[in-house]
């Protein structure tokens, strides 16, 4: 979708749709401002906003991630489009912002790398933009929904980890879908 504004319109037939598919008590709200980030805002409410938030926003952000996906929008382009519900992003940005101030203090105080909790990719980056400032070395570590933030002390780098070839990748992918 590069620098043009987003369409709204295919994204309230698609909310219309799955509020109505899925039998949700929700409402929305659109916010399409030009020249704003997200170009393109929408503010779930209702009964079942419960239901969005459960389980880390799980739902949400799958909605979300549809909506991108119809749009046409590429993984990187993600940000120009966001959804919330009961406030659930920013109350979990602020969580996420005082976690990153413990982990500084902590890292400074003990001279240790701290481990993060394990998060979603789109919170891991929100918190290494936030670690940023700190002057502080980070990295992501394990894998899957497993993955996780490490704050490292100044001057200890993360031990940089080997991508693994493509035929060993392929082997790992063979061995998890066979048979028992």
């Amino acid at each position: 979708m590069n620098d043009s504004p987003l369409a709204s319109q295919p994204v309230k037939d698609f909310l219309q749709n799955l509020i109505a598919l899925g039998h949700f008590e929700l409402t929305y709200t659109l916010d399409s401002t030009p020249g704003k980030t997200p170009e393109l805002s929408v503010e779930l409410s209702g009964p079942d906003t419960a239901l969005l938030t459960a389980r880390q926003g799980e739902l949400l952000l799958a909605i979300e991630h549809l909506a991108a996906k119809l749009l046409g929008l590429e993984p990187e382009e993600h940000d120009r489009i966001s959804f919330d519900a009961g406030n659930y992003k920013v109350l979990r940005e602020e969580e996420l912002r005082q976690s990153a101030q413990f982990g500084i203090e902590r890292v400074r105080s003990t001279g240790r790398p701290y481990a993060f909790s394990p998060m979603s990719s789109r919170e891991r980056r929100l918190l290494h933009l936030l670690l940023k400032d700190s002057g502080l070395p980070t990295a992501s570590s394990g894998e899957g929904p497993r993955r996780f933030v490490v704050l490292y002390p100044e001057g200890e780098a993360p031990e940089p980890v080997a991508a693994p070839s493509t035929q060993d990748r392929a082997q790992a992918i063979r061995s998890r879908f066979r048979r028992r």
